[in-house]
């Protein structure tokens, strides 16, 4: 593992039958302290660390099989946390991938996050199956708003099960972009205590991307209890240090590449 995905960190989560949602129950708990200014501080020193908490991504639909292993090629070169693919491609990548040390991600779920319950346990299976440890599943965005938290939940703790048994990484897209403020604590505190190790901004299809100032909101309800990666819209290293700074400990990129090179890569 990475020091981006913080495991000392991570402190139990407490599991009910069925999720509370009274979203103000746990305000007096102490959830740990993540040290964003820090984290950022080491994470810019070099162009090897910002690398390391990348998520290197290409999700676009009509991506080819040559640009897959381009990306593929890029993530083994500058030692990125992840390449991260459509299910579509993730045999070929993991055979890329397999024996360097850089893990594959793959999005299930993507980007709607309207599958059903029992097929995103399925894909997170098969992909984990062929070789996928990080995965990155949407959230019922319909289901949140439509109070149905218990369901939301359900379905977020059946894919980290999966997941987990499979040695593999759970990150949940939010898609704060089309969440009230009110929406964006609770779908953080559902997700945390499915079992979710990362929380996610976005999925960068929506009709906005990562902000600082949701990257903070999500890293004050995580504390240290798990990760939170910012995504969508994030071009620039001026981009990534201000998410960073804001409390994310995982950058998802398609402009990786221009970013470390910006620190100095070659």
């Amino acid at each position: 593992m990475t020091t981006s995905q913080i495991p000392e960190l991570k402190l139990p989560v407490p599991q009910s039958p069925a999720f509370d949602t009274d979203v103000d129950a746990d305000l007096d708990v102490d959830y740990g302290f993540f040290d964003a200014p820090a984290f950022a501080k080491d994470t810019l020193a070099g162009w090897r660390k910002l690398a390391s908490v990348i998520d290197h991504t290409l999700l676009k639909p009509e991506a080819t099989r040559t640009q897959v292993e381009n990306l593929c090629d890029e993530a083994i070169r500058y030692r990125f946390a992840c390449a991260m693919v459509n299910p579509v491609w993730a045999g070929m990548a993991s055979g890329l991938l397999a024996g360097t040390g850089v893990p594959l991600g793959v999005v299930i779920g993507f980007p709607l996050g309207a599958s059903l319950g029992s097929t995103l346990r399925q894909e997170a299976a098969a992909l984990a199956r062929l070789g996928a440890r990080e995965l990155d599943m949407v959230l019922s965005v319909g289901q949140l708003k439509s109070g149905e938290h218990a369901a939301v939940e359900r379905t977020i703790r059946g894919v980290a099960e999966v997941a987990h048994d499979h040695g593999a990484l759970l990150k949940v897209i939010l898609e704060t972009c089309l969440l009230t403020v009110e929406e964006k604590l609770r779908a953080s505190e559902i997700a945390i205590q499915a079992g979710t190790d990362f929380l996610k901004t976005s999925t960068g299809f929506s009709t906005g991307g990562a902000t600082a100032a949701d990257v903070a909101l999500l890293r004050g309800v995580a504390g240290a209890r798990c990760g939170v990666k910012a995504s969508g819209g994030i071009r620039t290293l001026a981009d990534a240090k201000a998410m960073l700074e804001a409390g994310a400990n995982r950058i998802g990129a398609s402009a990786s590449v221009a970013m470390v090179r910006e620190l100095g890569a070659e």
